[in-house]
């Protein structure tokens, strides 16, 4: 399929011819609701952590005799129904990261590029060099009514990183960056002609892996 080529300056540039297998493949749901899953619990710092009866401060000593008070016996003054007792199956420090399959994480991009494309959200533009300061990209970006956008490029601009690191809403990442939770964050996905053929080719070999568990 054929996609146009635009400008920041809100031109034209000619027009690229976009992989079916990559941009046309019917989107999966399920399978970017799987990765993006998998994302966030990768994210998660997993640093909760309460003491147990082992770990609070307090003696070992027994409260009190073990009958004739009349009261429920005791053995320690650290157990859980005490105020300062210790936590019984707290949450402790733990990654929660798991494992998923590199055919469903490249299905899931895969279906996360063709769903933008599908909708029209799929931008592509010829460069993404040349504006150094945040008031100029600002400037463009109005006039091109993009107020969500995920840039993607091969070799990320420095000048452009440092301009859009102020800007809400605006988020720049390299072709090995490119994931399905930040593309699906964004209402639009801005990619370079460089970027393009970056993808391309980082999921060109396992498209073909890929339609085969679609299907």
């Amino acid at each position: 399929m054929q996609i146009d080529i635009k400008t920041l300056d809100n031109g034209s540039a000619g027009s690229v011819e976009l992989a079916d297998e990559i941009f046309g493949a019917a989107p999966r749901t399920d399978i970017m609701a799987r990765v993006v899953h998998w994302q966030q619990a990768r994210r998660r710092s997993g640093n909760h952590k309460v003491k147990g009866m082992s770990e609070v401060s307090g003696t070992t000593k027994k409260p009190f005799r073990q009958k004739g008070t009349g009261n429920a016996r005791q053995g320690s003054l650290r157990s859980p129904q005490y105020r300062t007792g210790g936590v019984v199956h707290g949450p402790v420090v733990r990654d929660h990261g798991y494992d998923l399959p590199k055919k469903v994480r490249r299905l899931g991009l895969i279906s996360a590029l063709s769903q933008k494309q599908a909708e029209g959200k799929l931008i592509v533009i010829d460069s993404a060099a040349g504006v150094e300061k945040t008031k100029d990209l600002a400037a463009k970006l109005k006039i091109l009514g993009w107020t969500s956008a995920l840039f993607v490029d091969a070799d990320v601009d420095a000048g452009f990183l440092r301009a859009s690191r102020s800007l809400i809403g605006v988020d720049v990442l390299p072709t090995v960056g490119a994931n399905v939770l930040d593309i699906l964050r964004h209402d639009l996905l801005v990619v370079t002609s460089a970027g393009l053929e970056g993808l391309t080719a980082r999921l060109a070999d396992k498209a073909v892996v890929a339609a085969e568990i679609a299907a």
